[in-house]
């Protein structure tokens, strides 16, 4: 095969990552790749160490600040590849990561077959990254992937994609009024496209965890457009299987999400709980475990969640400087 693979990198300061980044992408064995990195307006120096970079295989655009959606959608339409291979800015490649998964692949302006691969998490020391595999990684049919998603709230970070030109093209544009979980709206409407999930259990790459702006701390200022994507996503999964399991699955999936909207604003707490009502089912008062209930009984569901929340950090930065720790040591 002598398909050209785009690997597009959004980056927004990203400066202590970036340079690793971008030597994972040079150094892929697939020879038929082209990177384009669009800096998104960073305010660090992370559009100069990319431009460092600046060659005939690499491509540097520098645009004011427009988010994650908005610097993948403008990296893409630089991109001449069959292939598209998404890269955030601090997330590595392993060498053979794109020749594993393209081996014995279509034509990318023909296929309509995602391709995946395994992931591991890690802080500082991608060589210690823990792959820890879930229901996604093996070949499945699109209703059963996003089935298994919404179920059991497992995912795949951008990273492990590998996407033809035809499935971009057939799945349209990041959706630019995401700023939360975009990525999983994103990857459920381009498997309700596909014709099948290929896993490739060699081809790895690395996600790096441990950014201070959790999921849960960005998710409560950013409600409205987590239930946008919620919504959409269920959508994906009902246009291509409408019936009782796939109901269940969608409400199975709000329920993960409910926590973060419960006693949050009102009017978003009653649309989720609408829309698990139009599918079907319900959404049930959100329980603490047994080392918060008293806290919940004295003080509340908010000031219980505040606590949830600074102890959840903290053992974060703990696990996370220590690593760094280990790092930098061995610099």
């Amino acid at each position: 095969m002598s398909e050209l693979v785009s690997i597009l990198i959004p980056a927004y300061n990203a400066e202590k990552w970036i340079f690793k980044t971008v030597r994972s992408a040079l150094d892929q064995t697939w020879p038929q790749k082209e990177i384009i990195i669009v800096d998104d307006g960073s305010k660090d120096n992370t559009l100069q160490i990319a431009r460092g970079f600046e060659s005939k295989q690499v491509k540097v655009v520098s645009q004011r600040n427009q988010g994650a959606c908005g610097a993948r959608n403008t990296a893409y339409k630089f991109a001449q590849g069959e292939y598209i291979q998404w890269l955030d800015a601090d997330d590595i490649l392993y060498p053979t990561k794109i020749s594993t998964q393209l081996y014995g692949a279509d034509c990318g302006q023909q296929s309509t077959i995602l391709r995946t691969s395994a992931f591991g998490t890690f802080y500082y020391r991608h060589s210690r990254a823990k792959f820890k595999p879930n229901s996604l990684w093996k070949n499945m049919k699109p209703v059963e992937w996003i089935s298994t998603k919404f179920n059991e709230n497992v995912w795949m970070n951008p990273t492990s994609w590998l996407v033809s030109r035809k499935l971009t093209e057939m799945a349209g544009p990041w959706d630019e009024r995401l700023s939360i979980d975009d990525d999983g709206e994103y990857i459920c409407r381009v498997v309700s496209k596909c014709d099948g999930v290929h896993f490739s259990p060699e081809s790895k790459c690395y996600y790096r965890v441990g950014n201070l702006g959790s999921l849960s701390q960005t998710a409560s200022k950013s409600l409205g457009p987590l239930l946008l994507s919620l919504s959409l996503s269920i959508k994906h999964l009902l246009a291509l299987e409408d019936s009782p399991r796939t109901r269940e699955a969608c409400v199975n999936y709000l329920k993960f999400w409910y926590p973060l909207f419960y006693k949050g604003n009102s009017g978003l707490q009653k649309n989720i709980c609408d829309l698990a009502i139009a599918l079907g089912g319900n959404l049930a008062t959100p329980e603490w475990g047994w080392k918060y209930s008293l806290i919940d009984k004295a003080f509340g569901w908010n000031f219980t969640k505040k606590v949830v929340y600074e102890y959840r950090k903290s053992k974060l930065l703990l696990v996370k400087n220590f690593d760094r720790f280990l790092y930098e040591i061995k610099m």
